[in-house]
């Protein structure tokens, strides 16, 4: 497998963003009582991931790094602390649009976001794929992999979350594991289970 293979499966499984990196753990909760929401969730993460990381790198690399105004007589310039606001622009826009479609197109799933999609704007995950770009000084390519990595690997986390927790509303169980209880118990013990990934790649 090529390298762009392997930082995909590593995004997705090994860096798994909720469950090996506890990241955007309040949409991960909270949209993955039904399937049918979780499937809009992991769907909606992977398009603003995967656009908003190449687009950012793009930005980052043309207008903010360190340098990036050479072509222009001005090498000395560096905005990169200017970044965040960038970053956060990028994916705010990107999700403006993204809840236009749904709204559109889509009203039903769109509903179902209620207010946690326009939250997608702050999301700690999906701006966790911008700054792991620039620490890791990915390339263009290694940024667009990446970006659909992390969201491919926050749906498939975030479905099978929701099929086990639409399986166990019939299951009967104790009054205090009924709710929040029973689902930190079944992210933690998913989360467990993707720590395996890590080991396999560190063996």
């Amino acid at each position: 497998m090529n390298d762009l293979g392997i930082l995909f499966l590593r995004a997705a499984f090994v860096e798994n963003m909720p469950l090996t990196l506890f990241l955007g753990l309040c949409t991960f909760i909270a949209l993955s009582k039904r399937p049918g929401s979780a499937l809009g969730l992991g769907l909606a993460v992977i398009a603003v991931m995967g656009v908003t990381v190449p687009l950012n790198h793009l930005i980052y690399r043309g207008l903010l790094a360190p340098g990036a105004w050479e072509w222009a007589g001005m090498g000395q310039i560096d905005l990169s602390y200017l970044s965040l606001i960038a970053f956060i622009g990028v994916i705010a826009a990107t999700v403006q649009v993204l809840e236009m479609v749904l709204d559109r197109f889509f009203p039903a799933i769109h509903a179902s976001f209620g207010v946690f999609l326009p939250l997608l704007a702050v999301h700690c995950a999906i701006l966790a794929g911008s700054l792991f770009m620039v620490e890791r000084d990915y390339t263009l390519a290694q940024s667009a992999v990446f970006g659909l990595g992390g969201g491919t690997g926050f749906a498939v986390a975030v479905l099978m979350l929701g099929a086990i927790r639409a399986r166990m509303a019939y299951a009967d169980l104790p009054q205090g594991l009924r709710g929040l209880g029973i689902t930190f118990i079944l992210a933690g013990l998913m989360s467990l289970g993707f720590s395996a990934f890590a080991q396999m790649v560190t063996s």
